[in-house]
């Protein structure tokens, strides 16, 4: 006889089913355990109700069909499917509690009336504005888009709990990598060797530059001063730095730069020497006419205007001394071997001193926590200081950063005349700022037809808050756990106009949280060095995010981003006049809606464009004459 339940096995009599009286397999299997005192119905029913039940299914047929013992047997399926996921459940439920509460919290933080209760933020670094020393009142901290950043907040939350649910890797926003892959088509190419004009020694004269403004107008100015050289053929006496007031730093060129690479690197292309010749330092430029002013001097001059009205000068007295020298040559009708030159000055020639190497590199590794592999960004800007070896088996690997450049001091935020909701003692500081600093921009005011904040904010012309960058980063998906690196510190409104952002971005952090005391302690005093600690932290960041494209060191950094990049180093550049618009519908914009068209905006700035006519070629490299492209 074969075995119960095998094929050829007849199935024991009791558990065939009775055609005719109607009962399905599922009640017969009931009704056997019954009979037998199956021990699996524990103490669901009592005896009496055994004995009852197994009478009626066999006296009474026809109630069977509609009774309730199909719904006991399926009502045990339902159990044991409740007993498998209890767990499923339970956390369901906890995780809606959590999202209600979560609402209420968010909605509760970026309440104005809440955040005028939050205490300053201990050991928080919170430098002095530069000339400003104005702090919001905490009772009118100014939020402006009170339900994005909720939604914000609510959105990246959501992002983490569901993270940490699936117990899977973090899913990237795509904005760490660049969005177009045929940035990597373009090399740099800016060193090679060019054909020398004129002869090898000097046969005009000398030509002497004092640049004002800070590191990177400064920057630019060496670097046309190179080219203007080169175009009148003459020698160039390494720059000066003139004092400012407004940056108050005495720093001279070779506090910043290499001067010994600087020259060597130019040799073949210029002549450079450290001082004048004896017989010159002690003559009165002015008196002869050799000092030349920006006054004198048109912004973005052509070649024509140097050869026309410089050379002369040049040639009489054998030395120019231009004074101030900002933004005094243009972009067009350049030759293309000073464009190219002006390139190999930018990128290759002017190296940081070794100090701020030392010091940029101790800030980069600090932020990614782990040494990395050195790219040609890095050896350019860092040299030997950078580590060349990547850890062993590391259990963690470095950690990724975003560089935002926020500018947002008082200078910028006074001069733009647009209003950013902090009150009407807002409104009183800034118009006292700019009687005590811009003085002709409010005589010109005055002769022409006001425009309203709010139409400046339409055009794209205010400088983006903290608040505003957060959402920007928000809506393009970079999670909360974002380390971010804050260029600059004196941001305008300081904890209270930061609030925002930190709430989102809690890994917020300075060179002044970085580096200790006595790390900083030899740049105390030194702006323009300080700015080169930023310089080097934005350009070699994973991502660069810029708020302002009439910025120096954004339009610098991100130039060195694309000249040395290789289609690794991302920029994100947002549209101020669109973001303006999206921003209008705060009241009423979905958070799909919001997140869709900031990713749109960013990715039209990344797109890959050769330099645009008239723009500068320290912004732009990427043309024929700074860098080639392959196929």
């Amino acid at each position: 006889m074969g075995k119960q339940d095998s094929p050829k096995s007849p199935r024991p009599r009791s558990l065939i089913p009775d055609e005719s009286s109607g009962l399905n397999d599922c009640q017969l299997r009931w009704t056997e355990m019954l009979k037998n005192n199956d021990p699996s119905l524990g103490r669901r029913i009592s005896h009496w109700e055994k004995s009852t039940l197994v009478k009626s299914f066999e006296n009474d047929n026809s109630v069977l069909k509609y009774t309730s013992f199909k719904g006991v047997c399926s009502g045990k399926r339902q159990i044991r499917w409740l007993r498998r996921h209890t767990k499923s459940i339970l956390f369901t439920f906890t995780l809606m509690g959590f999202f209600l509460l979560l609402d209420s919290l968010m909605f509760s933080l970026f309440d104005p009336k809440f955040l005028k209760n939050i205490p300053p933020p201990r050991n928080e670094h919170s430098p002095k504005d530069r000339n400003a020393g104005y702090e919001y009142d905490q009772e009118k901290s100014p939020v402006m888009y009170s339900r994005l950043l909720h939604m914000a907040a609510v959105s990246l939350t959501e992002f983490d709990v569901f993270i940490v649910q699936r117990d899977a890797d973090r899913e990237e926003t795509k904005f760490w990598k660049e969005s177009y892959p045929q940035v990597a088509m373009w090399k740099p190419c800016a060193d090679k060797k060019l054909k020398r004009a004129g002869t090898v020694n000097n046969r005009t004269g000398f030509i002497l530059v004092s640049a004002n403004g800070g590191l990177n107008q400064q920057r630019v100015a060496v670097c046309n001063a190179v080219a203007v050289a080169s175009l009148l053929n003459a020698t160039l006496v390494i720059p000066k730095f003139l004092y400012s007031n407004v940056w108050n730093d005495p720093s001279q060129f070779d506090d910043i730069y290499q001067e010994e690479t600087f020259t060597n690197i130019l040799k073949d292309d210029i002549d450079i020497v450290k001082e004048l010749p004896s017989h010159l330092k002690s003559i009165d430029l002015k008196s002869i006419g050799s000092l030349v002013t920006d006054s004198e001097l048109a912004k973005e001059a052509t070649p024509d205007e140097y050869i026309n009205n410089i050379l002369p000068i040049l040639l009489r007295n054998k030395i120019v001394h231009f004074l101030g020298f900002g933004n005094r040559l243009g972009f067009e009708q350049l030759p293309s071997r000073l464009q190219k030159l002006r390139c190999k000055c930018n990128f290759h020639a002017l190296k940081f001193a070794p100090k701020i190497q030392k010091t940029g590199s101790l800030l980069v590794k600090r932020i990614r926590k782990y040494a990395t592999e050195r790219s040609m960004l890095e050896n350019q800007l860092l040299g030997n200081f950078i580590s060349t070896v990547v850890p062993f088996k590391t259990e963690a690997s470095p950690s990724k950063y975003l560089a935002l450049h926020l500018r947002f001091e008082v200078d910028m935020v006074a001069y733009s005349m647009c209003d950013f909701g902090g009150g009407i003692n807002e409104t009183k500081h800034l118009q006292s700022y700019r009687e005590d600093h811009f003085p002709l921009l409010l005589e010109r005011l005055k002769k022409t037809e006001p425009i309203l904040p709010e139409d400046l904010r339409k055009m794209g012309r205010c400088p983006l808050t903290p608040e505003e960058a957060a959402l920007v980063l928000a809506g393009l998906g970079f999670d909360r756990g974002t380390y971010i690196y804050l260029a600059g510190s004196h941001i305008y409104g300081g904890i209270s106009r930061m609030l925002p952002l930190k709430s989102l971005y809690p890994n917020l952090v300075t060179k002044e949280d970085l580096l200790s005391p006595s790390e900083l302690e030899p740049f105390n005093n030194f702006t323009s060095q300080l700015a080169a600690l930023d310089f080097i932290a934005c350009a070699v960041s994973d991502v660069f995010a810029i708020t302002d494209s009439g910025s120096q060191l954004s339009n610098l950094v991100s130039g060195f981003r694309t000249y040395y990049g290789e289609g690794n180093y991302p920029t994100l550049r947002p549209i101020k006049k669109r973001l303006a618009a999206i921003l209008q519908e705060n009241s009423t914009i979905k958070w799909g809606s919001f997140d869709n068209r900031v990713k749109k905006m960013i990715e039209e700035g990344q797109r890959v464009r050769t330099r645009e006519y008239g723009r500068s070629i320290y912004r732009q490299p990427r043309c024929k004459d700074c860098m080639c492209k392959h196929h």
